[in-house]
């Protein structure tokens, strides 16, 4: 007995080491392995093969149909829960037909010999099947039965290219197998019997034939009435197809997650599909090589649930495989609502702060608007909503590039500003280069309470926010992009807030980049229509291309009406004045020109900006006489004077003013005794140069020097050119002004009493 246990103890030391030298050949970290990126409720976004071309979807035993296992377990191997991996009766019955038979009828292979087969391909021979029992038996020692029916799970053949029964659930029957009924759960269980002459998208009667013999069998357990309705399905399977949803989407997480076997991501697949859909509609109104973008991001939690990264992902001319989600292009306007969300955060504006949309000149700098016309005075409302630049610009310049930039990527967005270069007031018309992905993420602020974030494509991704602005901010920015602020709320009874979406599009220069970003209670959207290569497409602007497509994403995607909202502590409804600016209440009748409702962050009122043009104080205190009510100087007054206080409008609007305002903005006209002024429309004429005179230059084409010079004004003139403020000189004298280009120029002059007088004329 002692020998025998001696001979025992050295066998079995043998079979250990044995195991240890030759272990089975478990697939690991380093071995090749197919990859899948799947959406939020698991579909196949797209697949990458591996080396061999396999498509293989691994996944666990709680992800499949518990009728798969059923039938698997109760056709191939009944005693698989208890076996060691080894059935010896069906191993002797297999024998036993061999022997009697003279062929094989049965293998009496157990699942765990199956696994083992696949991982280590075996011939059809005694020594094959010795060889498998082994591994087998190795199987059992290292891997729990959950584990092995796992592998078996993910590397059946299944036909083709196909292992697993989760790959080949997707590609025959275009659903996970998690939810497949008996009949489906019958005909999967018996395909890797014999994968090639089985399969349903070729061989549909055979497979039929196979699966109701699996169904006959599983009758003690699922009952007669089930296995009758199974086996009343039809064998109906699909062409087997490559996954193919957000393509682009799927290959940068690829990238970034090179050894993940699956990579689950935040992507709703009805949502993709949707957008994707929506972008190939619009395929025919584009010409070639034009490509789009879309991005939708849920605000609650900033998950991506759709990523079009391309026009068409099959149509290599519209540069296919250029993902414009991450490429950086120029934004146009599409930073404004930034802009004078941030202001009102600074205390530089209210919703109604008087700007001036008129030509001007900042530092050389001379902006004009997309539709080449101006306004003349306007709000902030109006200059958001018609994305009017100069009013941009002028809010930029008072806040400050430098500080405009660093806030906003203090916020979470980040512009790419060209090498060298240093920020500038053409930042807020485009002249830098943000990525899709950004601005939507910045965008989400104002549905988040003023808090941007970055979006986040996988479910385990940190949660990454930032304080872009205010919450009070927040809300008059969007209410602003939504309703057009509290005065078309009240005229249009809220139709604007009942639509739920507040957008702002964006044009680059040159029509090389359309966008429109959108925001509703749900969603953020983001559309971006353009050539990657940045060839302009003339007539392509974000109102009349990329607008649309928003409109119908957000119809497609968020049918909920939106949630009532209220302005939060931060934010009041009042009236304010023009042209001072200041709140109503505080502002004497005679200096209120005219009445705006205004949406006022923190109680605050702040005043309209400072002339650029004119210098002094914007009330000031006009001298009239006693008894004709006409303007006098302590001078030359005939009579009795009396102060009357008046309120200044911008240099640069007086030409703009209507006859009432102009009646109630500027002083009566000259006592007889102290001027000879007329009215101040007619007080101030430009002399020497007609109105429509062309101008040619000389030879050589060196720059012409005019000679400007105006009759009639008092005290100092202002002349400007396009704008841009040539100069100042006493009201006698004239100013020589060197013509650089040729073109056309609208040359105005205006005193210190609000007279002006312009012309155009054309240099050649």
């Amino acid at each position: 007995m002692r020998a025998l246990r001696l001979a025992l103890a050295a066998a079995l030391g043998l079979l250990l080491l044995a195991d240890r030298l030759l272990p089975p050949p478990l697939p690991g970290r380093s071995a090749p392995h197919a990859q899948v990126v799947v959406a939020r409720d698991g579909t196949p976004l797209r697949a990458f093969p591996d080396r061999t071309h396999i498509w293989r979807h691994p996944l666990s035993l709680d992800e499949v149909s518990p009728r798969y296992i059923e039938a698997l377990v109760g056709y191939e191997d009944r005693a698989f829960w208890w076996h060691p991996g080894v059935n010896p009766y069906a191993l002797l019955r297999a024998a036993w037909q061999w022997l009697a038979q003279g062929r094989v009828i049965s293998g009496g292979s157990t699942l765990t010999m199956q696994v083992a087969r696949i991982l280590e391909p075996t011939p059809h021979t005694v020594s094959g099947k010795l060889r498998q029992i082994t591994r087998a038996l190795q199987l059992e020692l290292r891997l729990s039965k959950k584990e092995i029916l796992e592998l078996y799970l993910g590397y059946a053949p299944m036909g083709g290219v196909l292992e697993g029964v989760e790959a080949a659930s997707r590609a025959y029957l275009g659903k996970p197998a998690q939810r497949l009924t008996e009949a489906e759960a019958a005909l999967l269980a018996v395909l890797p019997q014999s994968p090639s002459l089985l399969r349903p998208d070729r061989y549909p009667q055979r497979a039929r034939q196979a699966r109701d013999k699996v169904l006959e069998r599983m009758e003690r357990r699922w009952g007669a009435a089930v296995v009758t309705d199974a086996k009343a399905e039809p064998v109906i399977a699909q062409t087997v197809r490559e996954p193919m949803l957000a393509p682009l989407f799927a290959e940068r997480l690829r990238r970034q997650n090179p050894r993940a076997a699956r990579i689950d991501t935040t992507l709703d697949s009805s949502m993709q599909n949707t957008v994707e859909q929506l972008l190939a509609t619009r395929l025919a109104l584009l010409p070639p090589r034009v490509s789009m973008a879309a991005l939708v991001v849920d605000n609650a939690t900033l998950e991506v649930r759709a990523y079009a990264g391309s026009a068409d992902f099959g149509d290599e001319a519209r540069f296919s495989h250029v993902d414009m989600v991450q490429a950086g292009r120029s934004p146009g306007s599409a930073l404004k609502p930034f802009l004078y969300g941030l202001a009102l955060d600074e205390g530089l504006i209210h919703s109604e702060s008087l700007l001036a949309d008129v030509p001007q000149s900042f530092s050389g700098y001379q902006p004009g608007n997309f539709q080449a016309n101006f306004s003349g005075p306007v709000g902030v409302t109006e200059a958001l909503q018609k994305s009017l630049n100069v009013p941009a610009v002028e809010v930029l310049d008072r806040l400050g590039p430098q500080r405009f930039v660093s806030l906003l990527r203090r916020g979470g967005l980040r512009l790419e500003l060209p090498r060298g270069a240093t920020p500038n007031l053409s930042v807020i018309l485009g002249g830098v280069a943000v990525k899709l992905e950004g601005l939507v993420g910045a965008y989400t602020a104002l549905a988040r309470r003023g808090i941007s974030g970055k979006p986040r494509y996988l479910p385990d991704a940190p949660l990454e926010e930032a304080r872009m602005m205010s919450e009070g901010a927040a809300f008059i920015v969007r209410d602003l992009l939504e309703s057009g602020g509290p005065v078309t709320r009240q005229i249009e009874s809220g139709v604007g807030a009942r639509r739920g979406i507040a957008w702002k599009t964006g044009t680059s220069f040159g029509f090389r980049d359309a966008w429109a970003v959108g925001v509703s209670d749900r969603f953020t959207v983001g559309i971006w229509v353009g050539r990657p290569d940045g060839t302009p497409n003339p007539g392509f602007f974000g109102a009349n291309i990329a607008a649309p497509l928003l409109v119908d994403v957000f119809s497609a995607v968020d049918d909920a009406p939106p949630l009532p909202r209220h302005p939060p502590d931060s934010v009041a409804s009042m009236k304010i004045c023009w042209p001072l600016g200041l709140r109503a209440d505080a502002t004497p009748p005679e200096l209120c020109h005219q009445e705006r409702t205004a949406w006022m962050l923190n109680d605050a009122a702040p005043p309209t900006f400072p002339d650029r043009l004119r210098g002094g104080p914007a009330r000031y205190t006009d001298y009239r006489d006693g008894a004709s009510g006409q303007r006098v100087r302590a001078g030359c007054a005939p009579g009795g004077m009396s102060a009357t206080e008046m309120a200044r409008w911008p240099a640069a609007l007086e030409p703009w003013l209507d006859a009432a305002t102009r009646q109630r903005a500027l002083p009566p006209p000259w006592a007889p005794a102290c001027a000879k002024a007329q009215a101040p429309e007619a007080g101030l004429k430009i002399v020497g140069i007609g109105d429509g005179e062309t101008i040619r230059r000389a030879g050589g084409g060196r720059a012409p020097e005019l000679r400007l010079e105006a009759r009639g004004g008092q005290d100092e003139l202002i002349w400007l050119a396009n704008g841009r403020h040539l100069g100042r000189v006493a009201a006698n004298r004239s100013l020589i002004w060197s013509v650089a280009e040729a073109g056309r120029y609208q040359i105005t002059v205006m005193d210190e009493s609000g007279r002006y007088d312009h012309v155009e004329i054309s240099v050649r």
